[in-house]
């Protein structure tokens, strides 16, 4: 059973998820149409980030998980030369 403090660390990193999906739907989606003099253009990075962020987040994704894959690996292969 999940303890007080897990529900809370749960509640908010859904609660930063959504946020972040607003922000960056509204980012990607709804500010083309808006014009560029507006006031709500400050509040969001140039649009070029758009496709730079989630390109640099995705190649880190997959370096961790190589990363780890590689280093649970390696070590399954030493334990199995000592056993052996």
């Amino acid at each position: 059973m999940a303890t007080a403090t897990d529900q809370l660390v749960g509640y908010g990193l859904v609660a930063f998820s959504l946020v972040l999906f607003a922000y960056y739907t509204i980012w990607v989606i709804l500010l083309p149409f808006i014009e560029s003099d507006h006031l709500i253009h400050k509040y969001f990075l140039p649009r070029e980030y758009s496709v730079i962020i989630p390109v640099v987040a995705g190649l880190l994704l997959l370096l961790f998980v190589g990363t780890f894959i590689a280093f649970i690996t390696w070590k399954n292969r030493r334990s199995a030369k000592k056993s052996a």
